[in-house]
């Protein structure tokens, strides 16, 4: 079975932000607050469901919302200082939410050839990999190639031909 799910609403998706989507305040946009509120209450629908438990491996973009979406849905419980284990997700990360277990949830793998349509708007411009290893050290990024982002454009948006050829290499992987 194959599952796809949307990160939650990112600050770039606040009316007002759609204006100005070159704007470096939106760069690598992070959750809202309202996102944090639907990440969560995803979280619970995961868990009652059952279909957590039936998750063997978790692709997600290397974007920082699609990775806060993701690890707080799918990810272990709440990181303590008792717990030992490498997190997920560090304690605030871009946020004021706690840390993420990285203990009793799938291998999470970062794939660039899932992430959103790229070029011109900031939001869809990734941060270092080198970055985000420090904040979601349980994440593997081997397949992800620079640790710069290569693939998004100043000046150019992505094609609709060549985002879906992309979207195929995906599928194909």
């Amino acid at each position: 079975m194959f599952n796809l799910v949307r990160h939650a609403q990112g600050i770039h998706n606040i009316e007002g932000a759609e204006k100005d989507k070159r704007s470096p305040k939106l760069f690598d946009a992070c959750l809202s607050p309202l996102g944090w509120d639907q990440v969560e209450n995803l979280r619970k629908h995961v868990n009652a469901c059952g279909l957590l438990k039936r998750i063997q491996l978790v692709i997600v973009s290397p974007l920082l919302r699609t990775m806060q979406t993701a690890a707080v849905v799918f990810g272990g419980d709440i990181q303590s200082n008792s717990i030992s284990a490498t997190p997920l997700m560090v304690e605030n990360v871009k946020s004021e939410h706690a840390a993420v277990s990285s203990l009793d949830c799938p291998p999470f793998i970062a794939h660039e050839l899932c992430r959103e349509r790229l070029g011109i708007n900031t939001a869809d411009r990734r941060r270092s990999i080198s970055e985000y290893k420090s904040l979601f050290p349980a994440i593997d990024f081997s397949l992800v190639e620079s640790d710069d982002d290569i693939m998004w454009a100043r000046d150019v948006r992505e094609s609709d031909e060549e985002l879906a050829a992309r979207g195929i290499r995906f599928l194909k992987w």
